[in-house]
């Protein structure tokens, strides 16, 4: 039986014995029980300046077949969000190009699709509520000719230049009003971005969350749903619970994930303060932990499709443990852990991002991943993401046994 070698942060070497590949099915068609997205990385071509502060040279084919490997699972594709290391690492050029690319495949492939809406592009920190609007309008413009769904993200220019809640208020308005298709409106906490700090008008999420619904309620039939990435799980079961009719809960808490997706459906996954009354009792995702385990996240849902919580618990448990290691703090680096797990799994050749975000883990902490989805049964093809990590550990002496330099 193959054995994996995994590496400390002494510096000490063990072994674990590999794992098979679990053999999940692809579904038939899209999931039903759960609306589920995969928040898409970006894969550089290797022989680009992938430094930092370089603009990103995009590998289209190995970038485009990790979505259609996506949709060929049944989920969706969430595209030039966090993941795709927007404003670490994605320039404006190659953002607009991907949402591009990305909604084509999306129509060839007949894949739901959302994408990113930001004010990035616009060079300047400091900047007018105006032109906070104006940016917002100028990339959701663009998304909505693209035929993709706009998710409303967080922006750092209205993070800065928001005097109090009712800025907040009025660049929703404004921009919701301009919407033509029904958004997604994105509340991103600072553990992933620190300079969104009080977004919405307070550091409370209690206020916060407030005021997010405020705007829901004040723009009626222009929010299809909100995606929380607080790692928080009672906030978010707290805003779910209180949404309108018709707006959906996207949980994007890689910590807390089997939970709140599993609901009332999967009693044993607990939920703080969830209301047995509730009309809403579970989360839909949206989620960058489900670009890492697409093929187990797939299998869960599968699960509740066919009526088994038991066995979605099963599959999807173990992996949550994974997740917060891949999203550990720094946890804007989690991106890290994410191409790395799909070069493992043989998306794409090489160990790289735009930006120089592969250096941004040690080796311990990548072993620990590696051990992890070993576990939990997320490496795709274990034999070739056991050769590639033993490979990367030669490169960087350290002594496998067994494998010969």
């Amino acid at each position: 039986m193959p054995h994996l070698t995994l590496l400390s942060t002494d510096g000490v070497t063990s072994t674990a014995e590999l794992n098979d590949s679990p053999g999940y099915v692809k579904p038939d068609g899209a999931l039903r029980s759960r609306v589920a997205y995969a928040a898409a990385h970006v894969v550089p071509q290797t022989w680009a300046d992938n430094t930092p502060g370089q603009p990103a040279e995009v590998d289209w084919d190995a970038t485009l077949d990790f979505r259609r490997s996506v949709y060929s699972w049944g989920l969706g594709v969430a595209d030039a969000m966090d993941t795709a290391q927007r404003n670490m690492g994605l320039d404006a050029a190659a953002t607009r190009e991907l949402i591009a690319r990305s909604a084509q495949v999306a129509r060839e492939e007949g894949g739901s699709v959302v994408v990113g809406v930001n004010t990035d592009h616009v060079e300047d920190e400091h900047i007018s509520l105006e032109q906070v609007i104006g940016a917002y309008k100028e990339q959701l413009h663009f998304t909505e000719e693209q035929g993709a769904g706009p998710v409303l993200m967080a922006s750092r220019h209205l993070a800065r230049v928001a005097a109090s809640a009712d800025d907040y208020r009025r660049v929703y308005r404004e921009v919701l009003g301009s919407a033509t298709v029904p958004v997604v409106l994105h509340w991103l906490g600072t553990a992933f971005d620190p300079s969104l700090e009080g977004y919405f008008g307070s550091t409370d999420w209690r206020e916060a969350s407030a005021v997010l619904l405020e705007i829901i309620a004040e723009n009626p039939g222009k929010v299809a749903g909100v995606k929380m990435s607080l790692l928080d799980a009672a906030s978010e079961v707290s805003v779910r619970e209180r949404l309108p009719e018709g707006v959906r809960m996207f949980t994007g808490d890689d910590f807390n994930y089997v939970g709140l997706i599993g609901g009332a459906d999967v009693p044993e996954a607990t939920q703080p303060d969830r209301d047995p009354a509730s009309a809403r009792q579970h989360s839909d995702a949206l989620l960058g932990a489900f670009a890492a385990i697409t093929p187990v996240a797939s299998a869960a849902i599968q699960a509740l499709d066919a009526g088994d919580p038991a066995r979605y618990l099963e599959i999807l448990r173990p992996t949550e443990e994974l997740s917060r290691q891949v999203f550990a703090a720094p946890t804007f680096y989690y991106k890290t852990g994410v191409a790395f797990l799909s070069w493992l799994n043989g998306h794409q050749p090489a160990f790289q991002m735009v930006g120089g975000l592969h250096s941004a883990r040690s080796l311990p902490h990548l072993s620990r991943i590696v051990e992890l989805a070993n576990a939990s049964l997320a490496l795709e093809q274990p034999e070739l993401a056991m050769i590639r990590w033993h490979g990367m550990l030669r490169h960087n002496g350290i002594n496998v046994p067994g494998v010969i330099a």
